[in-house]
């Protein structure tokens, strides 16, 4: 086996054991990086020398038998929308293609802290809006499975990487599914905390009131992993919850007797693929054959999602994008007035789907039509909140599919922006909701694409959901495996 090839888990192990060094990990993976990059394309900013310089560092640490930190020489990616002390932040957007953050986001901060290292920044849908990173301003991630189909998102590029073997994990970002459906489409797990579980302090916003920073993973033990060094409370995130943490990885026990899983029957109606129900409705009976109890329970509201979402997302974004104006920083087109450089700026820097965003948002919080959009929509998410707050009485996890089919074809949807949203259906609540949801390899289609399974929770029950994702990932017995790719396939 490859060093690139291993898990968090697995590479600890060897490092601990001296069996193997961050530099031969990281060169490693920045070899990987080098003969598949061109195929996968999910990296917009590389930095092999910060990686290196990381990974000297490691090695020196554990030559002095000083003490490491929890992720000491392990490479990962990180979303282009976490700033970068000293390395470009783009959001996959031009607007912001040169602009270089003068600090780190939280999460950066304790993955430095632990002695990870930063191999680069993963591609994205600009702003984060978009369900398959086709947006991205600097091209589209593809997925390693299949590089003709999309890698999902809006954190394909970080999904990508992982699936693919460039790096070892890495970390994404959620508001309606962005975390969750990617990894289902690549095979990996994609855990989105709780809202308010790990600090958003240093993440580009796209909806404040939905987004939420979490790691994409090999396997569910690295996923509980990352989990333990991004989770807790920051003083700097006003939306910060000061709950206790616990060691996510104590929760891997494979035990689940008495476990109560709820099957939503809105989820498993019209639209959903009949391989995408086969594999999750096997992870189900999985689960029962351990000792868990499945009762069938119903979400009333869930088909409002959508519209609730679409309403919400664009209005909070239209909001938090208006500072780029082309004034402090970004992209600055210059004009005879002010005005005029506000507009050229924004008309040139933004891409279509974002201006398309904005547009919704800015006409929904408009004079007149705010209590008829926005409002309205945050009473329908109140009922939505109500509807699982009612299932758990009954239930301890929901366990469904996370997108209604594989993934699909580059370029399929890409001028239909109505499928796009719909393709969210199923993930869109759990963000709405403000609760954790994770997915979990499941299986794969006939014509060889990962299909995933979401389970969903009470809020801060992440361990729950660990505990549930792990024991389906060892009844499956699906290893984490590497595709074919570039090359390597031909």
């Amino acid at each position: 086996m490859k060093p690139y090839e291993l898990t968090i888990s697995q590479a600890l192990e060897a490092l601990e054991t001296r069996d193997l060094s961050a530099m031969e990990l990281t060169k490693s993976c920045l070899e990987r990086i080098e003969q598949t990059e061109e195929a996968v394309g999910a990296f917009v900013t590389l930095d092999p020398e910060g990686a290196i310089a990381a990974a000297e560092e490691a090695d020196r640490l554990r030559a002095q038998n000083n003490t490491v930190g929890k992720l000491c020489g392990i490479p990962l990616s990180l979303k282009d929308l976490l700033c970068t002390k000293g390395v470009k932040t783009t959001c996959g957007s031009n607007i912001l293609a040169d602009f270089v953050p003068p600090y780190d986001a939280t999460v950066v901060e304790k993955i430095k802290l632990e002695n990870g290292i930063v191999v680069g920044k993963a591609a994205m849908d600009e702003f984060a809006m978009g369900s398959t990173s086709e947006t991205c301003a600097t091209g589209s991630p593809r997925n390693p499975w299949n590089t003709r189909y999309i890698a999902g998102g809006s954190s394909g590029g970080s999904a990508a990487s992982v699936a693919a073997g460039q790096v070892l994990g890495s970390l994404g970002s959620d508001t309606g599914g962005s975390i969750r459906q990617p990894a289902s489409l690549c095979g990996i797990v994609g855990m989105k905390p709780t809202y308010g579980r790990v600090s958003r302090y240093g993440l580009v916003a796209f909806a404040s009131s939905l987004d939420q920073i979490g790691p994409l993973t090999r396997d569910v033990r690295d996923s509980a992993l990352l989990m333990n060094v991004i989770s807790g409370y920051d003083v700097r995130d006003s939306t910060s919850v000061d709950t206790p943490t616990e060691d996510y990885t104590q929760n891997l026990t494979g035990d689940v007797k008495g476990l109560r899983v709820g099957v939503p029957l809105e989820y498993f109606s019209g639209g959903l693929d009949p391989e995408v129900e086969a594999v999750v409705r096997n992870s189900i009976g999985l689960l029962e054959s351990q000792g868990a109890e499945v009762v069938e329970v119903s979400l009333p509201h869930i088909d409002y999602c959508v519209a609730a979402y679409y309403l919400i997302a664009p209005a909070e974004a239209s909001s938090n994008l208006a500072r780029y104006d082309g004034v402090t920083y970004g992209y600055r087109k210059e004009a005879d007035s002010l005005l005029e450089m506000y507009r050229k700026s924004r008309s040139e820097g933004f891409g279509a789907e974002v201006k398309r965003r904005i547009l919704i948002g800015t006409y929904a919080l408009s004079s007149g039509y705010y209590d008829a959009y926005y409002k309205k929509a945050s009473q329908v998410r109140t009922l939505i909140l109500n509807d699982f707050n009612e299932a758990w009485k009954s239930c301890d996890v929901l366990v469904s599919p996370v997108t209604p089919t594989p993934a699909w074809k580059i370029g399929k949807i890409s001028d239909d922006p109505l499928s796009m949203y719909l393709s969210d259906i199923l993930t869109l609540s759990t963000n709405l909701a403000g609760i954790p949801g994770i997915s979990v390899p499941g299986g794969f289609s006939g014509d060889g694409l990962p299909i995933g399974v979401q389970i969903q929770g009470p809020h801060f029950e992440e361990g729950r959901l660990l505990k549930t994702a792990f024991s389906i990932e060892q009844a499956l017995a699906l290893k984490p495996s590497l595709p074919l790719i570039g090359k390597e396939a031909q």
